[in-house]
């Protein structure tokens, strides 16, 4: 099963598959899971689920996870990023790392377990514009499964963490924020500069401590990104765009946390959220799956990054996968062959030891 993985993973290298352009590769993934009789194989856009002959609608869910897609290559690649090189105990190669190990992996384990009987189900999910967080990735995939009467209970996400479990991430805003001045000749003062005007307003977020901390991930962290203002030198800007990225926590909802944010600025600036999906994620210590972990002599570890975990609103999630996060999206990537057979032997122990 090892080196049937192996070769998959080589072979998911060799086809490009970056967000939003993965249809080969889920093609080919389709096709060998079809082979391979994993069981009922669906596919929703360029997402695949694979549903075992013993599931039953009575049991809660547990589903497998992990994306086929990648970042573009890193142009300081020394070798084709679709080489899929094999050498000296590694396989070298776009998405080797993030997450083709841990896809593999994965596909092992729920081929090796599908048959057995657990007291909860097994579902197999690879998804599509995680890297993105696209509309056709894991936001088209889990409302369609749900329709399909398919209602997970809890998930396993593959990704690179040293085959430790990471049992909360940070969510994301991204605000966009415009203040209002008066145009005027910067030689004659005239106006109203919208530029200081925003500087007040920076500040005000700069300073500003919510009221809550999230137990785990601690506190909120706000960053002033980017600015502009101004046309041309003399001329008193009346508009002064900025942006602020903040990394929420599961202390505030996100929609909360825009709101709390915005009450700090004064009335000549309006905020607006792009987007509030992208929300904390945090499994209890006390969850079987956590539990699993650590009695596997694992260590439970906040991750720096963020996930499909983020999307995963309705059911807790754990995410451990083999390779390093210092890999991903960086030139010349690669994973161990030694990594992927632990982590195929680690999913197992830590599947059959859920209660």
């Amino acid at each position: 099963m090892k080196e049937k993985a192996f070769a998959l993973l080589q072979r998911m290298i060799s086809i490009p598959s970056l967000s939003r352009n993965e249809k080969e590769a889920a093609d080919m993934i389709e096709s060998f899971l079809i082979e391979e009789k994993a069981g009922d194989v669906r596919r929703y856009a360029n997402n695949i689920a694979v549903i075992p002959e013993n599931y039953h609608s009575s049991k809660p869910t547990l589903m497998l996870n992990s994306h086929i897609d990648t970042v573009k290559p890193a142009p300081s690649y020394s070798f084709d990023p679709y080489c899929a090189l094999r050498r000296d105990g590694k396989i070298l190669g776009l998405g080797s790392n993030d997450a083709g190990a841990s896809v593999v992996s994965l596909v092992s384990t729920f081929l090796l377990l599908k048959e057995k009987e657990f007291p909860f189900n097994l579902l197999l999910v690879l998804s599509a514009e995680e890297e993105v967080g696209g509309e056709n990735g894991m936001r088209l995939l889990l409302p369609s499964l749900k329709k399909d009467g398919i209602n997970i209970g809890m998930a396993i996400v593959g990704e690179p963490t040293g085959m430790q479990p990471a049992v909360a991430e940070r969510g994301l805003i991204v605000l966009d924020c415009v203040t209002h001045g008066v145009t005027g000749h910067a030689a004659r003062n005239e106006g109203v500069n919208a530029l200081y005007l925003a500087m007040e307003d920076i500040m005000a977020v700069r300073n500003f401590r919510f009221p809550e901390e999230s137990e785990i991930l601690g506190p909120i962290k706000v960053s002033v990104t980017q600015i502009e203002a101004g046309r041309q030198h003399n001329v008193v800007p009346d508009e002064c765009r900025w942006v602020v990225d903040v990394r929420t926590t599961d202390a505030y909802s996100n929609e909360e946390t825009a709101r709390l944010l915005a009450s700090t600025m004064s009335g000549n600036t309006d905020s607006a959220p792009r987007s509030t999906r992208v929300r904390a994620s945090v499994i209890p210590e006390s969850h079987p799956l956590v539990k699993a972990a650590v009695g596997l002599g694992l260590k439970p570890f906040v991750s720096p990054t963020t996930s499909d975990m983020s999307l995963m609103w309705d059911f807790p999630s754990l995410k451990i996968g083999p390779g390093q996060s210092s890999r991903s999206h960086s030139a010349d990537e690669f994973i161990m062959e030694e990594e992927i057979d632990n982590a195929i032997d680690l999913y197992i122990k830590l599947i059959s030891d859920l209660k």
